[in-house]
């Protein structure tokens, strides 16, 4: 059971991260669900700049997301779809194939800010339509590091006996 520090957190007191991939991806961002207790549910802060998105298009197999625009404006890539966002949109992303594909893209001119909410599988399949990727994972954890955790494209798969003793 994770120890619980304060049953209380106000994203503005935390410490984000700040990443940029490239041209299109940069954010500025921290996870805080474990400060809260929790375990079974994943919980974060975002800022994203304008123009750019904070995570590639992608879909969960096993977990849902929720986002809740705090403030800025953007467009929700969803599947085939595009929509305006705006504070106080509750944004939902169930798990399932391209279909349920999302991500946020700031086309506002000042940091579009939001809270994440996810469930936290033990393993999880997501996949990236845009580039053709996946990501198969196990939330274990050995040493400080994930226990499996393997990105590839499907043109790597090989057959189910590929390599075993005696074939």
């Amino acid at each position: 059971m994770t120890e619980t520090k304060k049953p209380i957190v106000n994203p503005a007191e935390l410490e984000l991260e700040h990443w940029q991939e490239g041209t299109f991806f940069e954010s500025r961002d921290v996870s805080f669900g474990a400060e809260l207790g929790l375990t079974n549910l994943g919980v974060g802060y975002g800022e994203v700049p304008p123009g750019k998105s904070g995570c590639p298009f992608h879909n969960h197999h096993i977990e849902e997301e929720l986002f809740v625009i705090l403030s800025g404006q953007g467009e929700y890539r969803f599947g085939p779809n595009r929509y305006p966002v705006k504070p106080g949109d509750v944004l939902g992303a169930p798990s399932g194939g391209p279909e349920t594909a999302h991500n946020l893209i700031n086309t506002g001119t000042e940091p579009l800010k939001y809270l994440s909410i996810s469930t936290n599988a033990k393993a999880e399949i997501v996949e990236y339509p845009d580039s053709g990727k996946f990501l198969a994972q196990s939330r274990a954890v050995a040493g400080g590091k994930p226990v499996f955790r393997f990105i590839g494209k499907r043109e790597s798969e090989v057959d189910y006996w590929d390599g075993e003793p005696g074939i």
